[in-house]
């Protein structure tokens, strides 16, 4: 069935990987030459980093003025499963507008109008729902959306937004030139400053706890298939200045079956400033099981800012589970928090129950809520690849 307003796209990435070569090459030259003009610009308007201005990227625990979606219509992200995804997908929208916004990237009215359909099936506030006509390539927001951050303190604008390059996780599946731009767009709409640092960066690939630190993953941020001109050293300087942090913590993995190349957001997540939830498998058997042990010991080893070892929990992995003989990165660690909700992807899993406690005891002011991503996962992602938060400024 054919999503109205959708647009085109490759077939399902894990079966017709190569797209087409010559699409592939004129997509790299594209990102190259955005690269390119960005720096040009950037260089032109502003003469100093958010950082030297005061700016920072709170984290995601911190009061929101809104959450941001694109609504998914690619059907080539989810072969065969596209209007399966709906009802999962409009009851995460329906938790988060329970305490914010919801702010909606659609490319068409019709797209605006078949949204609102099915958003009307699951009893939506559609007066917390604002729909914006900015068309995108796919639905995942957390890496294409706007990264914003804040400086409560200037006068003039206390908030800016950081628009990194985005090739759709190194070229894998063109075209993206429409996700690209989004949070320029964004920013053009409410006349928000909007920075270019000219390099590929992904919302997903970063956590922070909005105290100066930030984790990352070397298996994504590292891969050639980003930044291949920058090393370590560099990529970290490019975080600090345009994510306005002081501290970059690394590990080496993401789990198995997930394109992006290791999001952090799979893996370990900060829930206050100093502890961290981090997934484990329990089966020794499952190819996750030595990755994530690697990944625990190097979060054991890590330390703050202030010198303080993490408060470290460890939360369950749901076991593998695979779709056409596809192994489908699931992970209770893909949550995303929403001012009165913590709304965690489920998999009918027997850890699901013990993965929901486990973190309605790190969000005790917050409702944790379960929902089935069975369907979801299909697209290689849940809740929080969906969505982007932006932050309220104090």
């Amino acid at each position: 069935m054919e999503v109205p307003g959708a647009t085109g796209g490759p077939l399902h990435p894990k079966k017709s990987k190569s797209s087409v070569n010559k699409e592939l090459l004129c997509c790299n030259l594209r990102m190259e030459l955005l690269c390119f003009f960005d720096s040009l610009i950037f260089a032109q308007i502003f003469t100093m980093t958010p950082k030297e201005l005061g700016y920072y990227f709170p984290a995601e625990f911190a009061p929101h003025d809104a959450t941001w979606l694109s609504w998914p219509h690619k059907e080539a992200s989810w072969p065969g499963k596209i209007n399966n995804i709906y009802p999962a997908y409009c009851e995460f929208i329906v938790e988060v507008t329970r305490g914010e916004q919801v702010c909606i990237n659609v490319n068409d009215e019709t797209m605006k109008n078949f949204a609102t359909e099915k958003l009307i099936e699951v009893s939506a506030d559609l007066s917390k729902i604002k729909f914006f006509f900015h068309p995108t390539n796919d639905a995942w927001c957390r890496d294409h959306g706007p990264a914003f951050l804040v400086n409560p303190s200037n006068e003039q604008n206390k908030k800016i937004i950081i628009d990194w390059g985005y090739n759709a996780w190194g070229n894998k599946y063109p075209p993206y030139d429409l996700d690209d731009v989004i949070p320029t767009l964004i920013g053009k709409h409410y006349g928000i400053p909007v920075y270019h640092p000219g390099i590929v960066m992904e919302g997903g690939s970063v956590e922070f706890n909005g105290a100066g630190s930030l984790l990352t993953s070397t298996a994504c941020l590292l891969n050639p298939n980003r930044n291949p001109h920058l090393d370590k050293q560099q990529i970290e300087t490019y975080l600090q200045n345009y994510y306005g942090v002081e501290q970059i913590l690394w590990v080496d993995e993401g789990i198995e079956g997930d394109d992006t190349d290791g999001h952090i957001d799979d893996t370990v997540r900060f829930v206050n400033a100093d502890t961290v939830l981090t997934v484990v498998e329990e089966d020794t058997n499952d190819e996750n099981y030595a990755l994530l042990q690697r990944n625990l010991k190097q979060i054991t080893q890590m330390r703050l800012l202030n010198g303080k070892q993490l408060n470290i929990i460890e939360l369950p992995m749901p076991g593998k589970l695979e779709y056409e003989g596809q192994r489908l990165p699931c992970s209770y660690a893909n949550f995303y928090i929403a001012n009165k909700s913590v709304i965690v992807p489920v998999f009918k899993s027997q850890n699901d129950d013990k993965a929901l406690q486990i973190i309605q005891q790190c969000f005790p002011d917050r409702a944790v809520t379960g929902i089935d991503s069975r369907d979801i996962i299909w697209g290689l992602g849940s809740f929080h690849c969906l969505s982007q938060q932006e932050p309220t400024i104090h």
